[in-house]
């Protein structure tokens, strides 16, 4: 099996702007998924902590904080490496993003590479797919952010 996904587009942006709006922005653009929940409870706001070994988090209505993951290469404008952890994951497994900024001409593709999920079990985190359509469904999610962060952020 193939335990990664990859999607990518193209935005309107200098690769320094597509970086900083996908860091900085997150929180607007962000759509939360019921199969790749990042928190046992309703979504929150999600926001980076800026640097390597800062964490991914979701700040929820009530104040509490979820870690999703840390950052493991911060490389701005070029590239962002952080590992991402579900809600219902067993507690030692980590997936891992890497999201890379090039430009083309006037436009920077922005490319997300999601890792790491032949580490999954069968069950819950799973929810029941078999491997090819978990997968499909990632990637599907995964490009339904990216549109989201063009059309709100960059």
């Amino acid at each position: 099996m193939s335990s990664k996904v990859f999607v990518a587009l193209r935005v309107k942006a200098s690769p320094e702007r597509a970086f900083t709006a996908f860091v900085e922005e997150i929180g607007a653009w962000w759509r939360p998924n019921g199969l790749f929940q990042t928190t046992p409870r309703a979504p929150g706001v999600l926001a980076f902590e800026p640097g390597e070994g800062g964490r991914l988090i979701e700040t929820l209505q009530n104040g509490k904080i979820f870690e999703i993951g840390r950052i493991v290469a911060w490389e701005p404008p070029a590239r962002l490496v952080f590992s991402w952890r579900q809600a219902n994951f067993p507690p030692d497994l980590m997936t891992e993003v890497e999201v890379s900024f090039a430009a083309v001409g006037e436009e920077t593709r922005v490319s997300v590479e999601h890792r790491g999920f032949d580490q999954v079990p069968e069950g819950a985190a799973r929810h029941g797919f078999p491997d090819e359509t978990l997968l499909m469904r990632l990637a599907e999610w995964w490009q339904r952010l990216l549109t989201s962060y063009r059309d709100t952020s960059a």
